[in-house]
């Protein structure tokens, strides 16, 4: 968890919106800028596919000291030894996770409101939670409506448990992101669509330290 409590941006590779570039090349990109926090969310590819992917990933991550989430597939981050799973509300339930996890690996949770976001920090299973989407976003085919500031607020001021603040965040709202107290912030489209993935990447996490 040191990775996120340092702060800074939360990567999750999108193949589909990287224009054309593979998932390994991104993230080797990702990793040159610094990058310490990487997740992996493909939906539709074959499963052999992905795990062949993530054990190459895991080992990049792990070479570069970076944290490594999978997005739902518990029995994927088993076996290539991921950092942790991420699950969202309608997922397996982070207590079955950490049964099949155990002790010392990561689960964060996709939260949407404050009861949401209270249910996890009592859960004594969750590391850590997402807190979105703060502004719409397409990212993601069956995401709920914007929860804007005022959930962001609430979490900030009431809920002690690392947060990474995600949803339609882009270069241009950052610093307003960052200034109502998030320390960690996830970017999807603007890094990985980006010309320059690595200097992106660079001045992002140049943004959230300023």
């Amino acid at each position: 968890m040191r990775n996120f409590l340092a702060g800074g941006i939360y990567a999750i590779l999108s193949e589909e919106h990287s224009n054309g570039r593979s998932n390994l090349e991104v993230a080797e990109k990702l990793l040159e800028a610094g990058i310490t926090v990487i997740q992996y969310r493909e939906k539709d590819k074959k499963a052999g596919a992905m795990y062949d992917e993530c054990l190459t990933l895991r080992e990049m991550t792990r070479s570069a000291k970076a944290t490594f989430i999978i997005n739902d597939h518990v029995d994927l981050a088993l076996l290539v030894d991921a950092d942790g799973v991420h699950v969202g509300q309608e997922d397996l339930p982070p207590a079955a996770v950490r049964k099949l996890l155990g002790p010392d690996r990561i689960i964060g949770l996709s939260t949407h409101g404050p009861s949401q976001a209270r249910a996890a920090q009592t859960s004594g299973v969750v590391d850590y939670i997402g807190v979105g989407p703060i502004f719409a976003t397409k990212t993601k085919k069956d995401v709920c409506d914007p929860v804007g500031f005022e959930y962001l607020d609430y979490v900030v001021e009431h809920i002690p448990m690392p947060f990474v603040a995600i949803g339609g965040i882009k270069t241009h709202n950052l610093p307003q992101v960052r200034e109502r107290g998030a320390h960690m912030a996830c970017l999807v489209t603007e890094i990985v669509g980006a010309d320059d993935i690595s200097g992106t990447a660079r001045n992002l996490r140049n943004m959230m330290k300023a």
